[in-house]
């Protein structure tokens, strides 16, 4: 009898969940990790940054519009090359020297002939130049790029944090898996303690044989061992969760989940209509499409005219002279149109038109894909809820026939052998049980990921 107690009482925990606790925590626990991942999770920060540089990118491609203001100076001195000969005294000396007589006066003074060098002396330039686009379509087009790049990047974020979710899950899942499997061995070990107890006792008094005291030793190392592999399994789920959530190995984690709520709703994701429509893969893969349509846009448009305008105010002089001879100011415009480039334009045209063609042959796949995908991964979910529940079903015979060959040990009909088959097959039901309610839960966790049903909100 005292047998009995003992297994019903370190049995009890198996119908009264091991992370019993309220529907609210039921809703924060998981969801809580989840989030700290969302915030803490290196790769995801990563992708943030990514993000941030598109959106910067994004301004960038804006400020095109604006105009450009820009100081710019330059100084150059040179002596000797060629000169020009301007015989200036020999043209008006006479004449002056005419005028001179006429008027009686020295109002018309001698000059001499100037040498002009071509090369400047000694001579600066420096403005101020503003340039504005008036007419470019690669500004709009480049614009229209890098928008698409933003909206791509922040999808590339939540197709990460789906996987991520789908981790955090399966690893939780697997931890408490471990931790279910080193409470089966651990009552396990007690019943086989207390069998040897028995046996020992019975030996004593004669009525025993020592091949069972030698038969509950064995089983009494073999549970230790199972202990022993349970807890490093448990060890590592423990780990790779941490980490998933960017926290140190040994932190703790709060178990206080409710495994029974999540397999109670399974039957409701078995009978729903799920397909891959939502998923972010195929959103980004229609940017993609509409990226390359852009291309191909921007390279026919490689035709239309470019225009400038700008505007200089500087000043010019020799010596370093500044004064109202020397500024300046000057406004003009600029076109740009291409003529002739070898075919080069008109080839990157075809390669663009190729390009779009991929992209949307890739999405149709992808599509398909992926609904073979949700497909497969409903049916691994109906499959992985029958086998859990065919487990529990087995795990109810198993505790009846352990119970009525432990009575009939006590009465004498059965041997011992019989009564270490029975807990034997017992512990099998428990772990295959737990086995399969990871594997039943897993398989959701997919089901979720391939669907892409997890709601995610953008902060």
């Amino acid at each position: 009898m005292r047998t009995i107690l003992i297994f019903l009482r370190k049995s009890a925990w198996f119908w009264i969940p091991l992370w019993a606790s309220s529907a609210s925590a039921q809703t924060s626990v998981l969801d809580r990790y989840i989030e700290t991942a969302f915030s803490q999770n290196i790769v995801l920060q990563q992708k943030n940054i990514s993000l941030e540089k598109a959106g910067y990118a994004l301004q960038i491609a804006k400020g095109l519009y604006y105009p450009t203001v820009a100081f710019q100076a330059g100084y150059q001195t040179a002596d000797g090359g060629r000169d020009i000969e301007l015989p200036i005294g020999d043209m008006l000396n006479n004449v002056y020297s005419t005028l001179n007589q006429l008027t009686q006066s020295n109002k018309f003074p001698q000059v001499n002939n100037e040498h002009i060098n071509f090369l400047p002396y000694n001579f600066y330039d420096a403005k101020i130049r503003t340039t504005v686009p008036i007419f470019n379509s690669d500004i709009s087009y480049k614009k229209r790029l890098n928008e698409q790049q933003v909206i791509i990047s922040a999808y590339e974020i939540d197709i990460y944090k789906r996987e991520l979710v789908k981790n955090i899950k399966t690893a939780y899942f697997n931890y408490l898996a471990a931790l279910n499997a080193i409470e089966i061995y651990k009552a396990s070990l007690e019943l086989a303690e207390e069998g040897k107890r028995v046996n020992e006792k019975l030996l004593e008094n004669g009525k025993g044989l020592h091949a069972y005291v030698i038969r509950a030793e064995g089983e009494i190392e073999q549970m230790k061992s199972q202990i022993t592999n349970a807890e490093q399994m448990a060890f590592n789920a423990k780990n790779w969760f941490n980490f998933l959530l960017n926290k140190p190995q040994d932190s703790f984690i709060d178990t206080g989940y409710n495994v029974e709520t999540d397999v109670a709703g399974i039957t409701s994701l078995l009978v729903a209509d799920k397909n891959s429509s939502a998923r972010e893969e195929l959103k980004a893969l229609k940017q993609m499409v509409s990226v390359n349509e852009t291309v191909l846009q921007m390279n026919k448009a490689v035709y239309y005219p470019k225009l400038n305008g700008f505007v200089d105010l500087g000043s010019q002089a020799q010596n370093w002279k500044f004064n109202s001879q020397s500024r300046y100011y000057m406004l003009g415009l600029q076109m740009d149109v291409p003529i002739y480039s070898g075919n080069r334009n008109r080839n990157k045209i075809r390669q663009s038109s190729l390009d779009v063609k991929n992209a949307e042959l890739n999405l149709e796949q992808t599509s398909q894909q992926f609904d073979l995908n949700v497909s497969t991964a409903r049916n691994n979910l109906r499959s992985a809820y029958h086998t859990f529940h065919s487990s529990e079903k087995q795990l109810e015979a198993a505790e009846t026939y352990q119970r009525l060959i432990d009575r009939g040990y006590r009465e004498g009909v059965n041997t011992y052998i019989e009564t270490v088959d029975a807990r034997s097959q017992l512990i099998r039901a428990k772990l295959a049980v737990t086995i399969n309610r990871n594997k039943l839960l897993s398989a959701a966790a997919m089901l979720e990921r391939e669907a892409a049903t997890y709601t995610i909100t953008r902060k």
